[in-house]
């Protein structure tokens, strides 16, 4: 576990409140268990060319392997995920007068926040790539198995079938990152810039903190509102927000476009799973619900949606070629608007 950023968040405590309050996952004999373990690894290795085949984008053979992990072990990847990609705004900090009272009070905070939310989505997640890596190690790819067997009982899913689908959602992220040279450094500069606008004088945050209190009563009565990720937001860190949007939709919808295409010939029961797994995504129970207003994990289900949209429309007009400009440059990445209008990124990128 890494030391660094005692004022920023206690990483040591986000960790422990994480593992403490995650879900327990299905009950699964040992044999079951290592069966799903195993086939998920086949699976995934199985994916890589039918993605490469489809994309285009071709991730090094060696370049985040994937592995497959409990719900733990998802949540101490993301704890030491964010403590990668945050120590170079702790390090500006270091040197500026802080109350150290007030700086151990926010850590604990902010750990008690992160590992809440943690152990939360600990529970829903399928798999991941990490995009926040040591300099020089490629990022892994994780496969929840806790999580995948869960969702296939739930549906009522052949568990080969459902395996398989979801490896083809996160092998394309492999390829995204792996094969686009620069989609990682990009995104972490993003990430990086968000987080440095955060810090603000008193006076803003007693206003932020009033819009995150209207923020949580709006999401408990399910009313339209901002979440609380809006509500914490200056101006100058919307724009940013913005980008990473735009960038997350075309990530996400470009990984459902290739699970749509690829699936029918690789997945026999690809339109059941589909249909089941869209219903799903739409159907959360009354806390469930909550949560995802309030952390705004609700623009996250909407981006697999507009993403693929988004994808199928360019793809359509402007042929593999043309959409595949959008990997070129982080210049020619679709921004939120341009997610909704493909045609205003055709006429921004292609002219």
């Amino acid at each position: 576990m890494l030391a660094a950023m005692p004022r920023l968040v206690d990483w040591d405590l986000a960790e422990r409140i994480g593992l403490r309050f995650m879900p327990k996952g299905p009950e699964a004999r040992p044999t079951d268990a290592h069966w799903a373990v195993q086939e998920l690894r086949e699976l995934a290795q199985l994916a890589r060319d039918p993605v490469r085949e489809l994309t285009g984008l071709q991730a090094d053979p060696e370049h985040a392997p994937a592995v497959v992990v409990d719900r733990g072990e998802w949540i101490r990847s993301n704890v030491t995920g964010f403590a990668l990609a945050l120590e170079p705004f702790a390090a500006s900090r270091a040197d500026r007068e802080m109350n150290p009272a007030v700086e151990a009070v926010g850590s604990r905070l902010t750990a008690g926040q992160l590992g809440g939310a943690l152990a939360w989505l600990s529970g829903k997640v399928l798999g991941q790539y990490e995009a926040f890596s040591p300099p020089g190690q490629p990022g892994r790819l994780l496969l929840v198995a806790p999580n995948i067997v869960h969702v296939e009982r739930e549906l009522d899913l052949v568990p080969r079938d459902f395996r398989y689908w979801v490896c083809l959602h996160e092998e394309t992220h492999r390829a995204q990152f792996g094969g686009v040279p620069w989609m990682a450094d990009h995104f972490l500069a993003e990430v990086q810039s968000f987080v440095a606008l955060s810090d603000v004088p008193a006076m803003e945050f007693l206003r932020r903190f009033g819009a995150v209190a209207q923020a949580v009563v709006t999401a408990a009565r399910g009313v339209p509102g901002p979440s609380l990720m809006e509500a914490v937001q200056t101006p100058e860190q919307r724009a940013v927000f913005d980008r990473l949007t735009g960038l997350m939709s075309l990530l996400e919808g470009h990984a459902d476009y290739v699970m749509d295409e690829v699936g029918p010939s690789h997945v026999p029961t690809v339109a059941t799973i589909r249909e089941r797994f869209a219903a799903r995504r739409t159907q959360a129970g009354t806390v469930d619900g909550f949560a995802r207003r309030m952390l705004g994990l609700e623009t996250k289900l909407r981006q697999y949606t507009s993403g693929s949209d988004f994808v199928r429309r360019a793809i359509a007009q402007a042929g593999d070629q043309g959409f595949a400009q959008v990997w070129a440059q982080p210049a020619n990445l679709p921004t939120a608007g341009e997610i909704e209008d493909p045609d205003a990124w055709l006429r921004r990128v292609l002219g």
